[in-house]
């Protein structure tokens, strides 16, 4: 992995050592403003990528909505429009294990969904001792200066800073994964092949830090922007429904793979009727021919956006505990 861990350690142990409530005016973690379930933990702590303004807002940005999708008042389905202010949502656990998780929802690129790929995935992590940052990144059909390359920005910004904070989370900067789902999940594998691409111009000292992931977990991504692979809500979002093959290209990560690359786990349904199981496959084979290590789970059912909640009583429940044994021969967890 390309980080001097010594140089790493001492930036994070020369940094403040921030709490909860004393981080300044960060943005708050998006809501709705309505009741949410007992029972089900929240996160209280948000740090703002950026120290100001996220580069390149357009001139009349809209203002950020949360939708309710759910009409179980027991069971909440939020997604975020129009992300204004990117930021992490942070689920701390009660006991570290020294490792952290980058958890970028889905959405199709139109909305960052809160919940079900979001803040379900941070309650599950974090209860196994992992530090999970989930994050609300910026939409490419927002207006953005950085286009199709600005919710990349974001993730490869929110990598450098759990990096830079390690030491106020009690993680090792060398231990942190990344994961994704759906079109979250082709932000997650861009990552994890474009994660020293300049997508904008350093703003501090964390810039100087990778935003390589040790691991990259892509749950049922969004690959390809290639038809008849490609999910088209996500292709027309992130690059324009009138998109060539150059542009095309360069946004499919199974095109950008490279040798160097974070080992991979790979999870899809071979039923998903969104999000075609071949951008799986592509990403797979693409990573395997250039020696990146990665192992794949693919399940008869379990359709498209399972995520934890939906996976009830098949097969695919196992993904998550599949995830956690092979992040043990990893060295993650």
């Amino acid at each position: 992995m390309e980080l001097d861990r010594r140089a790493l350690l001492a930036i994070t142990a020369g940094a403040a050592v921030l709490r909860p409530g004393q981080a300044g005016a960060q943005t708050a973690p998006p809501a709705n403003g309505g009741a949410l379930p007992a029972g089900l933990p929240q996160p209280h702590e948000s740090i703002d990528l950026w120290p100001g303004p996220a580069p390149g807002m357009p001139a009349n940005a809209p203002a950020e909505v949360v939708d309710e999708r759910s009409t179980d008042p027991q069971l909440t389905d939020r997604a975020l429009r129009n992300v204004r202010v990117p930021r992490m949502s942070v689920f701390r656990p009660l006991v570290p294990n020294g490792a952290a998780v980058l958890v970028t929802p889905g959405g199709g690129y139109k909305w960052v969904v809160i919940d079900k790929e979001g803040y379900e995935i941070g309650r599950w992590l974090s209860a196994r001792g992992f530090t999970v940052f989930v994050l609300f990144y910026r939409l490419p059909g927002g207006g953005w200066a950085a286009g199709p390359d600005v919710a990349l920005s974001d993730a490869q910004r929110a990598m450098r800073l759990i990096r830079h904070r390690a030491a106020e989370f009690a993680i090792d900067p060398e231990r942190v994964a990344a994961m994704g789902f759906s079109a979250g999940g082709h932000l997650c594998a861009d990552l994890a092949t474009r994660w020293d691409a300049a997508t904008y111009r350093p703003v501090d000292a964390a810039d100087a830090l990778s935003a390589r992931p040790m691991l990259a977990a892509p749950i049922y991504p969004v690959v390809s922007m290639t038809a008849p692979v490609a999910h088209a809500g996500s292709r027309a979002e992130l690059i324009g429904a009138g998109a060539g093959p150059e542009r095309e290209a360069a946004h499919s990560p199974d095109r950008n793979a490279r040798a160097g690359g974070p080992p991979a786990f790979i999870v899809h349904a071979e039923d998903d009727d969104a999000v075609p199981v071949e951008n799986s496959l592509m990403l797979r084979a693409a990573l395997r021919a250039r020696g990146v290590p990665v192992e794949t789970h693919l399940f008869t059912h379990g359709g498209h956006g399972f995520g934890l909640r939906r996976v009830a009583g098949k097969p695919a429940a196992a993904w998550p505990d599949l995830f956690l044994a092979w992040a043990k021969t990893q060295g993650l967890y």
